[in-house]
Order: C-alpha cells, then sequence, then structure tokens
C-alpha cells in the first residue's frame, strides 16, 4: 500500500501537484472557490496571480490580474493605475469586492487585495 503510495505520488506531473497545492492553500485561507462566485454581490476568493497586463479603459490604463484558485479564474481589475505594489505573477493572494460578468469572465474592480 505505501509502495502504490509512493509511485502514485512521484509519477504525478508538476502541473498537478501545483494545483493540489494551490486548492490546499485557497481551502486554509476559509475562501469561496472562484467557480461560486455569483454577480452583483460581494465575494471574497484566493489564490494565485497568474497573468498581469495593463489594458486601456475609457482612456486610461487599468492593470488586470487573473487570479486562479486550480478551478477557476477571476480578473481583479484596478483602473486608473499602471502598476500596483506587490501584484506579481506567482504570488498567492486573496482578494474581495463586488463580482461582475463581462461575458464569459468573472471579473472585480478595484478589490481590497492582501499579499500572502
Amino acid at each position: 500500500m505505501a509502495l502504490r503510495r509512493f509511485v502514485h505520488k512521484i509519477t504525478k506531473s508538476t502541473e498537478a501537484v501545483d494545483r493540489e497545492k494551490l486548492e490546499a492553500f485557497c481551502a486554509s485561507c476559509g475562501t469561496a472557490p472562484i467557480t461560486e462566485l455569483v454577480p452583483r454581490r460581494v465575494g471574497r476568493v484566493a489564490g494565485e496571480i497568474r497573468s498581469v497586463r495593463i489594458v486601456p479603459r475609457a482612456g486610461a490604463a487599468a492593470v488586470e490580474a487573473t487570479v486562479s484558485d486550480g478551478g477557476g479564474s477571476v480578473v481583479a481589475v484596478f483602473l486608473g493605475r499602471r502598476r500596483v505594489g506587490g501584484i506579481n505573477t506567482g504570488r498567492r493572494i486573496v482578494i474581495e469586492g463586488m463580482v461582475a460578468r463581462d461575458g464569459a469572465r468573472c471579473l472585480i474592480f478595484n478589490p481590497i487585495y492582501e499579499l500572502r
């Protein structure tokens, strides 16, 4: 039995191991999964920043950070900013704010955030 667990552990892909660690982190934060966010309600989620980009919105720059919890993703949009201190790819974060939908994407505008 122990040998079977050991073999299973060493044959897992790196992506699967990373996803399991990220899901464990999100569960330890006591937040809701991203897939359970409801539009027009305040949501609090944890995850890892997968990408950061600067996008023009209504004539002003905005920073968009895609946050993933291993099961889903949400985009944190910081309006009127070209840079947000500490927001880098690979960083773990907890965000909270009003949830909105833009087509299939889930957005949170100007969220309260906590870097972990």
